[in-house]
């Protein structure tokens, strides 16, 4: 098959998905076409299967804000006409759903019929597109796809209860490849990061307010106290600054580390013990499924997807939002010692391979063959 993937080029959870699927779909044969305004974070190289196109948005003084999804609806047009292209698989319902259907639409003038598959992420639905001034859209959008997806049956009943929707919603769970953990290097260098008697903490995310950094800073806080430990703090975003702070206020500048975004996650998840998502709203918890595949538990809230995927008492701790008392006592019943340790390290990458790309990517290719055989 031909699949054109639009997607955001970002370290978000929905580009990373979107990217990794768009590989393992050139693995197996498939010709792979992303279309976005920068190549993907995760895209290192292009080959005879995979292949990339901007979309430039031309800087006209009429337009106080450029029409990005007029200049992807265009392009999607192009490269269909131009590449004979199967299908599209959009991710997120804004734009991207929207201009996937002016392009289908448009197309569909010049006798030419492409199906679209729309997978849902989570912010396009639960922030954005529940917004009043966007909801029309994302409805219209969602119920003109040909087949849709969302990531947790969390978010499939989000979706459920803030559109009125009359298509099928197909739950495809994200996933992780399992084959490439701790292939690129062969020594983690835990000395890099902390002394031997200290344990190693880790968040990743975008810093945004639904990640609740503070909290997390406010969980080590506790721990550090009981068990000797280092923070890691991956990604950046609107909340470091009053994360930076916080630590600086409680004195924890040498034992918390701002890394600031990162290509080598592997590598940092493989020397740490713990993680921490305290978030007030995750679709699906990638960040998470991340941490599990390199055998690292993870102490939760309780929102959205997470529940999917961190296994309560398993795996590693689920807390309401916000009850930075209960994680952080769950954080310390997993670290006081080796053999509790070891126990949720082995069962949080078991639980992981639920979720290698092996599985999963032969979901979303029934469902491509099933829409091209019903049209």
């Amino acid at each position: 098959m031909k699949i054109a993937i639009v997607c955001y080029p970002t370290f978000g959870g929905s580009g990373v998905v979107a990217t990794e699927l768009g590989i393992a779909l050139s693995h197996r044969g498939h010709e792979v076409h992303f279309v976005t305004y920068k190549q993907p974070v995760r895209l290192a190289l292009l080959n005879e299967n995979i292949h990339f196109h901007e979309v430039n948005v031309p800087d006209y003084a009429l337009f106080h804000y450029q029409p990005y999804e007029l200049a992807l609806s265009s392009k999607l047009v192009n490269i269909v006409k131009k590449h004979q292209i199967d299908i599209l698989h959009v991710h997120y319902a804004i734009p991207h759903a929207y201009a996937g259907y002016m392009a289908k639409m448009m197309l569909k003038e010049e006798g030419i019929e492409v199906p679209m598959v729309t997978t849902l992420h989570g912010t396009d639905i639960t922030l954005v597109g529940s917004h009043p001034f966007y909801r029309p859209a994302v409805t219209f959008s969602i119920n003109n796809s040909d087949v849709v997806t969302s990531v947790s049956e969390s978010l499939k009943q989000d979706t459920l209860r803030l559109f009125d929707i009359r298509n099928e919603i197909e739950v495809v769970p994200n996933f992780i490849d399992t084959s490439v953990i701790h292939k690129q290097f062969t020594d983690c260098q835990r000395d890099l990061m902390a002394n031997t008697n200290e344990r190693i903490i880790t968040h990743i995310s975008n810093f945004r307010k639904v990640k609740r950094v503070q909290d997390v800073i406010e969980v080590f806080h506790r721990i550090q106290l009981e068990v000797p430990s280092k923070l890691l703090m991956v990604g950046d975003g609107p909340e470091r600054e009053g994360a930076e702070i916080l630590v600086k206020d409680l004195g924890l500048q040498d034992d918390v580390k701002f890394l600031g975004n990162s290509n080598e996650i592997d590598k940092i998840l493989c020397f740490s013990d713990l993680f921490l998502l305290p978030s007030e709203a995750e679709s699906f918890g990638l960040a998470a499924l991340e941490a599990m595949v390199n055998k690292v538990p993870v102490i939760s809230s309780n929102a959205g997807g997470i529940p999917e995927v961190n296994i309560d008492g398993v795996t590693g701790y689920l807390s309401n939002v916000g009850n930075i008392a209960d994680m952080s006592l769950n954080a310390i019943k997993i670290l006081k010692d080796d053999d509790t340790l070891n126990r949720f390290k082995e069962n949080a990458q078991r639980e992981a391979a639920k979720f290698d790309i092996k599985n999963i990517v032969p979901i979303y290719e029934a469902l491509y063959e099933g829409v091209l055989v019903s049209r």
